[in-house]
């Protein structure tokens, strides 16, 4: 007998569900309040869902189809736009993966204010932020050991995750009151608290959906992990299993607390957001509980993700469209030059936390808004190849995939979108260098589409400048 090897349905739906929930389901309730009431925040729900499941089904039939587009999903934009799309694919994912970290830290720093308010306050001191780099720097040693794939690391980052959410849960339903969850279900009684603002149910929905979208950042990893199944049944079930899995988390977290908390109380929560609900149903071991979860589920997670963004520059320095120096990997197969790159950065733009009041939020919005760049990507090469082999089925997944990403950049995060274009400038000169190194002829349309993104960065550093874009 020849049965192949390879990961249950199972147990590939829980490898999903671990790999994807990271510190957003434990900030999102106070993010979300500020944005909506329950019901904009249940139809946001429903559009989101149908957006995330589309993408994932997306990756799946294409890591089926083209099986030899093996670099990730960059190889998707090469697919369809050449190598420049796969250089804008790849660098918008290593910003993500890195802005993703800064967020790690502002939420660890925060939690740790929990234990220790006289040191970290609200995370976003000088010490917080001094101890944050400190921690980057520990973290990328040890991924440069070749440390970052040790099996009993990503479980016990797993059951960190699990059992806070858990009993936050149990002690939600508890304390849940319909008469608090349906007072103002529709956002339409003024709110007391500033950061809890009333507004249309189009203008409530609109911003939640850039909250939402951090939850599912790295959800790409499921097509990744499918490829460890036994089947591709098992692989498309444990997709679907572990993406609905994931929505009732999401969901059940983020909207029965409306229902023992105001919404103003919620928005004026801070972070971690559970801790704070857990304070208020059941005292300070409830947000002690929070606090611990949250931190060693989130330096998991972040030692996971210090990978990530080196990972991606050496897989695109292994493609030609960054230097081959970029790739270059020490006696662990790590990428020592990437790693310190990013970590160089990464230590950089924590002291940016220093201005803004939101640093938390400014930094996942602007993560988030980085990895729809891959994902509309993949949307557009789900619908061209589809095109080509006349599978309607198919390109429709691809054209509800696309048409939610561009509406989730446009609508709630094209301030943000408009940002990252900015980390594109230097990003060029680098691609630029690669296409010499590798004897590769900038076409004239790769000269355009340049000039077109740098239009923007120029033009995003104007409204900084004079205040249409704020990080407050």
């Amino acid at each position: 007998m020849n049965e192949k090897k390879g990961i249950n349905t199972s147990e590939l739906t829980l490898l999903i569900i671990g790999s994807t929930i990271g510190s957003g389901a434990f900030g999102i309730t106070s993010d979300l309040a500020s944005a909506a009431a329950p019901g904009p925040a249940m139809i946001a729900w429903i559009i989101v869902g149908i957006g995330v499941l589309t993408l994932v089904l997306s990756l799946n039939n294409l890591s089926q189809k083209r099986p030899d587009l093996d670099s990730g999903i960059f190889s998707y934009a090469a697919a369809a736009f050449g190598p420049l799309g796969e250089f804008v694919s790849g660098w918008a994912y290593w910003l993500s993966a890195w802005l993703g970290n800064i967020a790690f830290a502002t939420i660890t720093m925060s939690a740790l204010g929990t234990f220790f308010p006289r040191l970290f306050k609200n995370g976003q001191n000088l010490f917080s932020i001094i101890v944050a780099i400190i921690l980057t720097w520990v973290l990328t040693f040890l991924v440069n050991r070749g440390i970052e794939s040790a099996a009993f690391i990503n479980s016990i980052g797993t059951i960190c995750k699990i059992i806070p959410l858990v009993v936050f849960v149990i002690c939600v339903i508890l304390g849940f009151k319909a008469r608090i969850f349906t007072a103002d279900f529709w956002g339409n009684v003024a709110q007391n608290a500033h950061s809890a603002k009333s507004g249309s149910i189009f203008d409530q929905i609109k911003g939640s959906i850039m909250v939402m979208m951090w939850l599912f950042v790295g959800v790409e990893g499921a097509s990744v992990l499918s490829s460890r199944a036994r089947t591709r049944s098992d692989a498309e079930k444990a997709s679907i299993l572990g993406l609905v899995s994931l929505l009732t988390i999401y969901i059940v977290v983020s909207v029965l607390p409306y229902g023992v908390m105001t919404r103003a109380q919620l928005a004026a929560g801070g972070q971690p957001a559970l801790g704070a609900i857990m304070q208020h149903l059941v005292g300070n071991w409830g947000a002690a509980l929070i606090s611990i979860g949250l931190i060693i589920s989130v330096l998991v997670s972040w030692l996971s993700w210090t990978m990530l963004p080196a990972e991606s520059l050496m897989l695109m320095a292994d493609d030609q469209t960054l230097p081959s120096s970029w790739g270059k990997v020490n006696a662990k197969k790590a990428p020592t030059r990437a790693l310190i790159i990013t970590g160089v950065l990464q230590s950089l733009f924590l002291f940016s936390l220093l201005f803004t009041s939101y640093a938390y939020n400014f930094a996942y919005t602007l993560c988030t808004a980085a990895i729809l760049i891959c994902y509309l990507l993949v949307g557009i090469y789900q619908m061209t190849y589809s095109w080509q082999q006349q599978d309607w089925g198919q390109f429709t997944i691809g054209l509800i995939a696309t048409l939610f990403e561009l509406m989730a950049m446009i609508l709630s995060g094209w301030k943000q979108v408009m940002m990252v274009s900015v980390g594109f400038l230097p990003g060029f000169i680098f691609y630029l260098q690669a296409c010499k190194e590798f004897g590769h002829q900038v076409t004239s349309k790769e000269k355009w589409a340049m000039a077109l993104i740098a239009i923007f960065a120029v033009a995003s550093l104007i409204l900084v400048a004079n205040g249409t874009i704020s990080i407050n």
